[in-house]
């Protein structure tokens, strides 16, 4: 385990990498349950005082999943156990180091940068962006 948890984070882990990433199948979950995890562990940039799953989830202005009616439903246990295998500490690139992700519009592709950090790589519609090593090396 990478980072403590309660029984109602692990379900509400399930429920934001369902509501950010169901469409992107078990993988695109799985990485979008990463960059919480990474949010937890990183003591940097906008992400300080962040120190549990739900600090992660309910940051303002972070995730527009916390509105989805995905969000507000009770996960499965397919998605739950998709949820302890990230809390296990497995990691998929190019979510490994990533601190944020987003979906650029139909017919767009990622950008270089977002929120001046590099971009890691894609999954289907996600964009991973992560930070400089020397900035948040509680995540290398």
């Amino acid at each position: 385990m990478i980072i403590q948890y309660t029984t109602k984070e692990l379900e509400l882990l399930a429920r934001i990498m369902r509501a950010e990433a169901l469409n992107e199948g078990n993988l695109g979950m799985l990485m979008v349950g990463n960059v919480v995890t990474n949010r937890v562990l990183a003591n940097c940039l906008t992400f300080k005082n962040i120190r549990s799953i739900t600090d992660a989830i309910y940051q303002p202005n972070q995730f527009v999943g916390t509105q989805s009616s995905l969000f507000n439903s009770t996960p499965t246990s397919t998605e739950k156990n998709l949820a302890k295998r990230v809390l296990r500490g497995e990691y998929y690139h190019p979510a490994t180091d990533a601190l944020w992700f987003y979906a650029p519009g139909s017919g767009q592709s990622c950008k270089s940068t977002w929120y001046s950090q590099s971009y890691a790589g894609s999954y289907k519609n996600h964009c991973f962006y992560r930070p400089d090593q020397g900035e948040c090396p509680e995540i290398y």
